[in-house]
């Protein structure tokens, strides 16, 4: 209990009024708005540690966050936070507190409580988590089948059919309703995708195999049952959540469930931020927050710690033309700067020029390449940009591109675990088998049946008779997988486990990818990685749920001193970043806002936001790159192009908060003659052509 307790003054010394507000909260729900640099983490932190220092038991805390990582970090800034306190006030052992906290992902910490209470509803202990490629690669699977390509000219691809499922289930709106809201296109499929749903259902349920959305579907199921929901609430006093305009229905309905009248629960989080959707995120959850809880505080955090003014003035501007938001005026806690730039080139050949140049002459003002940053819309835009970067000979490393988890020799070093971890996992199965020189999907399915038959026992294969090219590999892989199935009793640690895989691995991957070396030192971190895991359950569920996403993350190196390179990196794996210098490529519409997203008010507004986000990286220096071409097709000298209007949202009041410059030496294009002095040309043409033939 907290009630009654008062916070350490000590804790509050290095926070700003309505910090303080924040973290001494007491009693019912509380919204934080935390605006793009105000010190979200901060606050969240300290308001934790205040909870413990007036008396809660941390291990009654829940801290929910979007990536391990993000968790690990809070919690270590609690463990700073309480080591503020003085005893007797504080806690004795401040690092115990703090790791008493439960924090982690919604999925995570999903996943932990159905290893407690899974079997109850059905559910084996070695149930396994498959991402969502391999949850993609299952829905391939059922969808061939069931001959629906063949039934169904144009049935959509797997990716689609994933998210059309993923959508459904985590926003909670039909199959039907879906499809005419979010994919119109694909009703004529309605049947097929009703089929093939209840197929993919099937087959996960008869191989112990969960995805994303079954942690949270189980979660929320059993929160509403009556005799599993109320022991799990009594679990935690307090439940905060970070990021909250990121959370779906299907996460906002857990956390309703988790504290019905909102007694004891936090959430941080900014609207202006919100730019998931497509993930089925929806900024109603922190809009309707109120109306959820009717009687929840409103705390906005508006003090940026990050930009200077003028970045702040325009960023204002671009958000206040949200059709709906949360009141916030974002000011600076630093003096004022530069005014933000927008820089006209003629087209994107020559904004990659500038970008190149601007980065070196910031290099030669003290501003280091890792301080700067090009943010773009989509992944492709970038291109020409690297090009450049590479003739210069500019270091730079990309974000937003595949992930590590998601490169095939990690997958397939995975897959050998997964497979020993739950023999039932077919698309384990098959995944491995296919390694082998040989043996084809055909006859890999033909041997995941065999698995199956022989109720999962990996004697099944002893008797059969490999390919030629397959016989040199076969006894050791056999073997391997026995090894790896009796593991525990071995008391072959996680790290021995892998480096078995991989030293067989070794032998095959020259035959099935291309940059051999390379993928050879990844798997190396990813030995190193395991180390830090007491089990191989955990580590596969972590490697899932949370994967690192570079080798730099894996092995959770920072950049060496003499390592400096320039960041690419979409907007969306941007967010939560800052840098001195930040350069927004493509500021136009059709890039920013995404031509794939004019449909509605609803997708322009995630759009805008998506833009505030941009601009809310940086601290000093803003340019805003503005190509006047875009080119459609490259046939030399007759390139065909079109000429791009200036973002909605830069162009008009907003566009006054910038200084004005072009990109190059040269005079920029001028836009196109009207319709209506063209066709006058074009009548005078005909005339003078029709006087000719008299």
């Amino acid at each position: 209990m907290t009630d009654g307790a008062t916070t350490p003054p000590n804790l509050l010394s290095d926070l700003n009024e309505d910090q303080r507000i924040a973290v001494t909260h007491e009693g019912g729900p509380l919204l934080i708005v935390a605006g793009a640099g105000t010190g979200k983490t901060t606050t969240l932190t300290h308001r934790v540690a205040a909870l413990i220092a007036r008396g809660a038991d941390p291990r009654r805390i829940l801290l929910l966050t979007f990536t391990r990582r993000a968790a690990a970090e809070m919690l270590q800034r609690v463990e700073a936070s309480l080591r503020k306190i003085d005893t007797p006030s504080g806690p004795s052992d401040p690092r115990m507190a703090a790791r008493g906290v439960v924090g982690g992902t919604f999925h995570a910490v999903s996943a932990r409580l159905l290893r407690q209470f899974g079997s109850g509803v059905g559910l084996p202990p070695d149930f396994t988590v498959v991402d969502r490629a391999d949850a993609e690669d299952i829905v391939n699977a059922v969808r061939g089948e069931l001959e629906l390509p063949q039934k169904m000219p144009k049935f959509p691809k797997k990716a689609t059919c994933t998210a059309v499922y993923s959508r459904i289930v985590n926003t909670g709106v039909g199959l039907t309703e879906t499809l005419e809201n979010d994919y119109p296109h694909l009703i004529d499929f309605s049947d097929g995708l009703r089929d093939l749903f209840r197929s993919y259902r099937e087959r996960k349920r008869a191989e112990a195999v969960l995805d994303y959305d079954d942690l949270l579907l189980y979660w929320d199921q059993l929160l509403a049952d009556e005799r599993a929901g109320p022991m799990l609430r009594k679990q935690f006093d307090h439940v905060l959540v970070d990021e909250y305009q990121d959370t779906n229905p299907l996460q906002a309905s857990i956390l309703r469930q988790l504290r019905p009248d909102g007694d004891g629960l936090t959430v941080v989080g900014d609207d202006a931020q919100a730019i998931y959707g497509f993930r089925g995120a929806t900024v109603r959850n922190i809009l309707d927050f109120t109306d959820t809880f009717g009687d929840a505080t409103i705390v906005p955090l508006e003090l940026n710690y990050r930009s200077r003014q003028p970045i702040l003035d325009l960023a204002n501007d671009v958000i206040g033309g949200a059709t709906e938001r949360l009141e916030k005026n974002l000011r600076a806690s630093r003096p004022d700067g530069p005014r933000p730039m927008l820089v006209r080139a003629q087209d994107e050949a020559e904004q990659a020029s500038f970008i190149a140049d601007e980065v070196l002459a910031l290099t030669e003002q003290g501003f280091e390449l890792r301080g700067q940053a090009v943010l773009f819309r989509s992944s492709y835009h970038s291109a020409p940009l690297e090009i450049e970067l590479n003739r210069r000979g500019i270091p730079f490393h990309k974000y937003g591109g595949i992930k590590f988890i998601e490169t095939a020799h990690v997958k397939d070093l995975v897959a050998f675990l997964r497979l020993a971890e739950n023999p039932r996992d077919s698309l384990s199965a098959r995944r491995v088998l296919t390694l082998l020189p040989g043996i084809g999907e055909k006859s890999a399915a033909r041997l995941a049946d065999r698995l199956r038959e022989a109720d999962h026992d990996f004697a099944a294969w002893d008797d059969f008779n490999p390919p030629a090219a397959t016989k040199e590999f076969w006894p050791g892989f056999v073997k391997l997988l026995r090894q790896l199935l009796g593991a525990d009793d071995a008391w072959m640690s996680v790290e021995e486990q892998v480096r078995a895989v991989r030293l067989f691995y070794d032998g095959l991957i020259e035959f099935v990818h291309d940059h051999a070396a390379t993928r050879r030192k990844d798997l190396e971190q990813l030995e190193v990685l395991s180390a830090r895991s007491s089990d191989r359950r955990s580590f596969l569920t972590e490697m899932t749920l949370d994967p690192p996403t570079s080798t730099r993350e894996l092995a959770s190196r920072p950049p060496e001193e003499d390592e400096d390179f320039l960041t690419l990196s979409t907007i969306h794996s941007a967010k939560g970043l800052e840098f001195d210098a930040v350069f927004v490529m493509n500021c136009y519409d059709g890039a920013i806002p995404s031509d794939m997203s004019l449909e509605s008010d609803e997708k322009i507004d995630e759009e805008r936001r998506l833009c505030y986000v941009a601009l809310t990286r940086a601290r000093t220096h803003l340019y805003c790159c503005h190509p006047l071409r875009q080119y459609t097709k490259r046939r030399g000298l007759s390139d065909a192009y079109g000429f791009t209007p200036l973002s909605r949202f830069l162009s008009g009041d907003v566009q006054s908060r910038f200084n004005e410059r072009s990109a190059g030496g040269e005079p920029l294009p001028e836009k196109p003659l009207s319709t209506e002095p063209l066709a006058n040309v074009r009548s005078a043409v005909d005339q003078r052509l029709d006087s000719m033939w008299d």
